[in-house]
């Protein structure tokens, strides 16, 4: 006697309105009573949109006449079936109650689009999915679960039709596959590729194939003349469970800059790798400090936004996910908003240092943008930002090269000098490297909390006046107290309790 309740949380452009209209369609196909309602939210991610929908199992022409009372919101613990096209997502919709451990099936994606908060976040950012997947679990019944996105881009749909198919194979709905197939063919878009999603989804709920394995998501520079050139180097100076990290390292340097640039990484290497092999490591500080110093290295700057946007394998990107054709004209536009700092970062230091200076006492960093929408896939708008990646040689003498130049090494002779009395040291010393990202503001903060943690805990642990234990640990909970604060206010805080409580 009760409707069926499906609650499906989707970001924008996953097609979840899509796929409620044909679960609604497929409902009244059949001659159920079915009722749908959504709450929109912003678009992408840094909102959500929730599609509430009750289907009564029992079909119209078996009520006598009656209509069933459908509600228009659900309520929680009272869902049987949450859909979700990402993995957080899912979470987000069981973390807050609307799921039952007694009752409800999960059906949901599990790749990430990591949320705003991750992504501007000082370090790594990014959720524990770990933990993720054990509040799935906890809040759940039962669980479909896998890469659908991976499985909807080997076919050419979006993540909806694979979700589809999932659902009609759980059997938790008294809807035949057919049903929706035909709701598919008759919406007429992209038909063929739809079918071939929900196809992937209705399998693999029945476990008749395996799912998609997680993809790896670091997509790998192309090899180059150039980058092999330097590959005796790496076995030569390196220890051997740095050389795919070094090798990456290089091929990303030489793209971004040349390979002088990637010379000069290796020759920072070589001293971590050197001190490592006295104090007995076996590869890992080397190996870490080689993704992050290619990280560093490659900082962002108005030269790089053109070089990845004038990029053709990024114009390839965009048609395979939009499911351009052969032939047909594709227009993508670019929202520019250059500020003071990024122009200023191209002028040489002399030159920047006293518009910057003036620019800080105005209060025109956080007021003074050049915006302008720029189509990229246009003569006008491709053949300026193609000059502006042309600009790379340039790069060596403007003020923001000089900046990251100066931090890298403060950085490097940190580890050095750690490792000279623990490898744990300089590897905890070498993950600070974390906090230090973007540009503008956001680098601003985050080179400024590294030097806090530098002077209040590295320099008295340097200085022989604090244990290791004691230190380990306080390099640890002030690297968190960064990661947690942008600004920095907790940081201090944290700093002032280590600091009491230090025992020299």
């Amino acid at each position: 006697m009760k409707p069926i309740t499906i609650l499906i949380g989707a970001m924008g452009g996953e097609g979840g309105g899509v796929l409620t209209d044909w679960l609604v369609e497929a409902a009244g196909a059949e001659g159920y009573a079915v009722q749908s309602t959504s709450v929109p939210g912003v678009a992408q991610r840094t909102g959500a949109t929730n599609y509430y929908i009750e289907i009564y199992p029992t079909p119209l022409a078996q009520l006598n006449g009656q209509r069933p009372i459908l509600a228009l919101a659900p309520s929680v613990g009272d869902v049987d079936l949450v859909v979700a096209t990402e993995l957080m997502e899912a979470v987000r919709v069981v973390t807050r109650g609307y799921a039952d451990p007694a009752r409800t099936l999960l059906i949901a994606s599990t790749h990430r689009v990591f949320a705003v908060a991750e992504k501007t976040a000082p370090g790594d950012g990014r959720y524990d999915e770990a933990a993720l997947a054990q509040a799935l679990e906890a809040g759940t019944k039962t669980r479909i679960l896998f890469d659908m996105e991976q499985a909807a881009k080997s076919v050419g749909c979006l993540v909806n039709s694979v979700l589809l198919g999932a659902i009609a194979g759980s059997g938790i709905l008294p809807l035949t596959p057919a049903t929706f197939e035909a709701g598919i063919k008759a919406a007429g878009k992209a038909v063929t590729s739809n079918l071939k999603g929900f196809e992937i989804g209705l399998a693999a709920a029945r476990g008749q194939t395996p799912a998609p394995a997680l993809p790896d998501h670091k997509r790998p520079l192309p090899p180059s003349d150039a980058a092999e050139r330097l590959w005796p180097r790496i076995r030569a100076e390196l220890p051997e469970a740095a050389w795919p990290m070094a090798g990456e390292g290089v091929k990303r340097l030489i793209a971004y800059q040349d390979r002088r640039y990637a010379g000069l990484y290796l020759d920072r290497l070589g001293p971590i790798a050197a001190a490592e092999r006295n104090a007995g490591g076996k590869g890992n500080l080397t190996r870490s400090v080689a993704r992050l110093l290619a990280v560093r290295m490659a900082f962002e700057d108005v030269i790089r936004v053109a070089q990845l946007k004038t990029d053709p394998e990024r114009l390839a990107r965009i048609r395979r996910e939009v499911g351009a054709a052969p032939g047909q004209p594709l227009v993508v536009k670019d929202f520019l908003k250059p500020g003071v700092e990024e122009i200023c970062s191209l002028l040489p230091s002399i030159l920047a240092r006293p518009i910057l200076a003036l620019a800080h006492r105005r209060g025109w960093t956080q007021t003074l943008y050049w915006g302008r929408e720029v189509a990229s896939t246009g003569i006008g708008g491709h053949l300026g930002l193609w000059l502006m990646a042309r600009l790379r040689p340039w790069r060596r003498f403007s003020h923001r090269w000089g900046e990251e130049q100066g931090e890298i090494t403060l950085w490097l002779d940190s580890i050095l000098a750690a490792a000279a009395i623990s490898p744990l040291l300089a590897l905890e010393t070498a993950e600070c490297a974390r906090m230090i990202k973007g540009y503008g503001d956001t680098w601003r903060r985050g080179s400024g909390n590294f030097r806090r943690i530098r002077d209040a805990v590295l320099a008295p642990t340097l200085a022989g006046r604090w244990p290791l234990a004691f230190a380990l640990d306080a390099l640890a909970n002030a690297r968190a107290a960064a990661a947690a604060d942008p600004d920095g206010d907790g940081l201090i805080r944290t700093l002032e309790a280590i600091t009491a409580k230090s025992p020299g």
